[in-house]
């Protein structure tokens, strides 16, 4: 926190927005502004900068622009690449700006949508900087250019990675002890491999290849252990199974038994608590009982540890009701029936607490 300025002297506290990036390897002042309607760049600063891009523009819409009261006569608008230096790697993400007629301005404007959309954040410490992205060790300054940019040097923007990086990996706690170059290249992998994330439009994932297939050793008519009735909970507790049977039906878990289906086995479910927290627990043991066992050979941990102990990097991931992700065959589907005080409902994938 910068020093309080004396009385009167307020106005003499503030900071300028604006850094020098490039343009065609040329210099220019940008002013990162959030309040800015549009991105825009005045028609004479463009053209020490860019002197045919009358060649390069783009139609615009009838679209009106005033700055403050002051209407502002839009020509068209005009894609280019702006570079922003770092001594780490250049960044580089291409803008549309409206060329303004009269508009006087020594600064092309980079509005709002620019700066969320890239990740751009302001951070007003003792030394005022921003950062674009996730990586927030790669800090831009507002200091002028020092050195000349070089197109060999520079890093293009991926828009896609960056927002796989704020949005799936938003929870991801990455080692400080990396360098940038280093969490630069462990983003890309984890990139390359993005369908193992779950995303609103995918928030469950399946383990393909390794359906189950689910033996009994008896047949019907089945012992009355495997045909249960609902177990009687408090009104806390049912309050709570329901927002967990919705929750299960919304991932497209379980389905809703009709009155017309027949059902001869049917698991009781009760609700756990810890710490204030409910979880939906199904008795699966009897059915366990009756399950013929799968031998699958299962690696040991020392076994394990020893194939990871030269690895570099070591990542940890929680799967996401991870048991859920393993695939069932159609045939033992009504296997996995369970009974509540709202109704009977089946599992279509493997719920949790069956062997």
């Amino acid at each position: 926190m910068k020093a309080k300025p004396n009385r009167g002297k307020f106005h003499t506290a503030g900071s300028s927005c604006i850094t020098e990036v490039a343009i065609d390897n040329k210099p220019t002042k940008h002013l990162l502004d959030l309040g800015a309607f549009c991105s825009c760049v005045g028609k004479s600063l463009l053209k020490t900068c860019v002197p045919n891009f009358e060649d390069q523009l783009l139609p615009i819409d009838g679209i009106k622009f005033n700055s403050a009261s002051n209407p502002m006569k839009a020509l068209r608008v005009f894609e280019t690449n702006v570079i922003f230096p770092h001594i780490n790697g250049n960044l580089r993400i291409t803008v549309e700006s409206v060329v303004m007629e009269n508009f006087s301005s020594t600064h092309y404007i980079l509005r709002n949508d620019y700066l969320i959309m890239y990740g751009i954040d302001f951070h007003n410490n003792k030394d005022r900087y921003f950062t674009i992205g996730e990586n927030k060790h790669q800090k831009f300054s507002f200091s002028p250019l020092k050195r000349q940019i070089t197109v060999g040097n520079v890093a293009p923007v991926n828009l896609e990675l960056e927002i796989f990086k704020s949005e799936q990996l938003s929870e991801a706690q990455i080692s400080l002890h990396l360098t940038d170059s280093q969490e630069n290249e462990l983003s890309a992998l984890l990139y390359d491999h993005r369908e193992a994330f779950a995303s609103d439009k995918e928030p469950l994932g399946e383990i393909t290849g390794h359906e189950a297939d689910i033996i009994l050793n008896i047949e019907r008519p089945y012992p009355p252990l495997l045909r249960r009735p609902a177990y009687p909970e408090s009104p806390k507790s049912r309050e709570a199974l329901e927002i967990h049977i919705k929750e299960l039906l919304d991932l497209g878990l379980i389905r809703k038994i009709g009155h017309n289906e027949e059902v001869f086995i049917t698991t009781l479910v009760i609700v756990a608590w810890h710490n204030g927290k409910s979880k939906m627990v199904g008795n699966f043991r009897v059915l366990n009982t009756y399950t013929v066992p799968d031998r699958y050979p299962i690696t040991k941990i020392q076994i394990a540890l020893t194939q990871i102990s030269q690895a570099v990097y070591i990542t940890t991931m929680d799967s996401l009701k991870g048991f859920h992700q393993n695939i069932v065959t159609p045939r033992p589907i009504k296997y996995f029936r369970i009974i509540v005080h709202c109704g009977v409902y089946e599992y279509l994938r493997m719920p949790f607490w069956y062997q």
